[in-house]
């Protein structure tokens, strides 16, 4: 990653704009992916393209596109999106080229929810779809249920690895002609990826098992395949969780071990540092700005960028943890769920002189 020179750019820090490979995005600001849990078939619709145009509109430097699944079974409901044929990747288009009309960069979250897949919407209980219920079956790296009440997965074999390996690649080669700027590998919050990281989920014996180098094995097979359909001039980015917030899981450590071995590959260009979600059992000290500090630690000890989620909603903030080098971009979810035009408001906060869209300029008053 390379920024242009401090002394040419405007204060604030969060409104510098960043460079990753051939992309500029106008600001450190990126919404992050939030499922809308409203497609049908894995096609967006209205909902989304509304939803993700106004953020664009609203002048957020990144924009991505909520989790997008690579194959039906890896959906967590029905209604989840998903890049597995070509309706799919041309509805996406459409948003695709919205967003970047509005000098925003587009991104698409690529994932499989793996062991968490198969349940009802959260508005409906989140619970899990029997196969009477329009339930479908589920795999993981080991045949372990999240829950007490969760159905059981089915082990991954070594054929199965291969497939959902190449079904990656497939929907990166979508994304590549739907116009994305950036894809991430959603390999945080105990979907599949995650799922094969933390050993409180993989129980296996085999070379994707184990220790650490085995653990990590399939993420860096998934960062191959992408890359071998995503142009080497384009970012991509990986979403983990850097602890798995409870005795015996995935830390910190093995964060910065993991950020590492990304970055010595020259694959991939910022980790997006979440945190938990492999196991209920987990003890969360949730808080503004609480995982900021492993953002700071993985930017500091892998020496890669990085993306500061979770719980970041004031202007104020998101300016300290970008002037501070704690992160490269501060990435938002809910604080955009609650304004959609959060980057224009901030930068009137921060006095930062950025231009409203022409058709809203009579509303810069406030």
């Amino acid at each position: 990653m390379s920024n242009m020179d401090a002394k040419a750019q405007p204060s604030p820090h969060l409104f510098r704009p960043v460079t990753f490979r051939s992309v500029t995005a106008r600001n450190r600001i990126m919404v992050s992916p939030m499922c809308q849990y409203s497609a049908t078939d894995g096609v967006p619709n209205d909902w989304h393209f509304q939803n993700l145009a106004s953020r664009a509109v609203g002048g957020a430097g990144i924009v991505f596109v909520e989790m997008t699944n690579v194959e039906p079974r890896g959906r967590i409901t029905a209604g989840c999106m998903g890049l597995w044929n070509d309706t799919q990747r041309d509805a996406l288009a459409r948003i695709a080229r919205f967003v970047k009309a509005q000098d925003a960069v587009a991104g698409i979250q690529l994932a499989h929810a793996g062991r968490k897949a198969s349940t009802t919407r959260p508005w409906e209980g989140g619970k899990g779809l029997s196969p009477e219920q329009g339930g479908w079956p589920i795999i993981g790296p080991s045949a372990l249920p999240f829950g007490e009440s969760s159905p059981v997965p089915r082990e991954m074999d070594g054929g199965t690895i291969a497939e959902i390996v190449g079904k990656f690649a497939a929907s990166a080669r979508r994304a590549r002609e739907a116009g994305f700027d950036i894809i991430e590998l959603h390999s945080a919050h105990g979907y599949l990826i995650s799922s094969f990281l933390s050993p409180v989920s993989n129980r296996r014996s085999d070379r994707y098992g184990g220790s650490f180098e085995n653990r990590v094995r399939f993420l860096l097979e998934v960062v191959d395949a992408v890359r071998s359909e995503w142009p080497d001039d384009k970012p991509l980015f990986v979403r983990i969780s850097c602890t798995d917030w409870m005795d015996g899981g995935w830390d910190l450590d093995e964060s910065v071990k993991l950020a590492q071995r990304l970055k010595a590959g020259g694959k991939v260009d910022l980790i997006d540092c979440s945190s938990g979600g492999v196991d209920p059992r987990q003890k969360i000290d949730a808080r503004p700005g609480f995982q900021v500090p492993f953002a700071a630690a993985v930017r500091s000890r892998a020496g890669v960028a990085t993306g500061a989620v979770g719980m970041i909603s004031s202007p104020e903030m998101a300016e300290e943890i970008v002037a501070g080098g704690q992160a490269d971009i501060v990435v938002m979810a809910r604080a955009f769920l609650n304004d959609p035009y959060w980057p224009l408001h901030a930068a009137k906060a921060l006095k930062a002189k950025i231009p409203w869209p022409k058709q809203y300029e009579r509303g810069d008053i406030f």
